[in-house]
């Protein structure tokens, strides 16, 4: 069955990345720009229309509040020619790429690549290379907290690369591994339980009996802590076999700001 999370990990992508498969039903997190949207260019510009009217891709620019009135978006044959968000979002997607009116294009900055399977037993982070995106294992223990390693205190287990916030914290890794490195190889925990394969956020996190689980996202553990035990007793089934059949999600973040 499709799991329902990951309707979040590419409803705030889904317009940057191209197409995808959505596995999830997850409601989009998302508000409507057009929902009771009046254009503001209305007085200077004639071919302006309500923009949710039948989501129409000439709808006023989704970033008039930079300059209501500076870009004409029907003013070309092409309305999709040009992003009439470009200048105000670098960030922003084409608003014609789909629905106009599903989401708001200027919202999200998030970027959501996929791999095929079979992926490695640690989750690795594709920019930095690194375990837990670099965050210090050991420090979920002992600070109660997310805390940035340093490239000073690197160590190799388990084919990643580890990072410590200190020479006492990565002496107790190397202790004891086991102890310290998170559950199924630092992927979601919450999408392990529904039997795929995503990525993590450091900073969503919780120790259960001992154990560190990390999930994707704030509103992906939040499921998770609906029913952990049940959620730890699926995810056990399906570690770590899913890593050899299903697809990976990796969503870009910069968490140690």
């Amino acid at each position: 069955m499709k799991a329902k999370y990951l309707g979040i990990l590419l409803a705030s992508s889904l317009l940057s990345v191209g197409t995808y498969t959505l596995f999830g039903s997850f409601p989009a997190a998302e508000a409507n720009p057009c929902a009771a949207v009046e254009n503001p260019c209305a007085a200077a510009d004639p071919c302006a229309a309500n923009p949710c009217a039948a989501a129409d891709p000439c709808a006023a620019n989704p970033c008039a509040a930079a300059d209501p009135c500076a870009a004409d978006p029907c003013a070309a044959a092409d309305p999709c020619a040009a992003n009439p968000c470009a200048a105000a979002d670098p960030c922003a997607a084409n608003p014609c790429a789909a629905d106009p009116c599903a989401a708001d294009p200027c919202a999200a900055a998030d970027v959501v690549t996929s791999e095929a399977p079979p992926h490695p037993e640690v989750y690795v982070e594709g920019e930095s290379g690194l375990a837990i995106r670099g965050a210090d294992p050991v420090a979920y223990f002992t600070e109660g907290a997310a805390v940035p390693g340093s490239a000073d205190y690197e160590l190799a287990w388990n084919g990643a690369t580890w990072r410590f916030s200190s020479a006492e914290n990565m002496a107790l890794f190397a202790a004891n591994p086991e102890g310290y490195a998170p559950e199924y190889g630092g992927y979601c925990a919450k999408a392990m339980s529904e039997g795929n394969v995503a990525s993590i956020d450091p900073r969503v996190w919780s120790i259960v009996d001992g154990k560190l689980y990390l999930n994707y996202s704030p509103e992906v553990q939040a499921q998770w802590v609906e029913d952990i035990p049940g959620n730890i007793a699926k995810a056990d089934g399906f570690w770590p076999g899913v890593l050899e059949v299903q697809t990976f999600y990796e969503n870009a973040i910069a968490w140690a700001e």
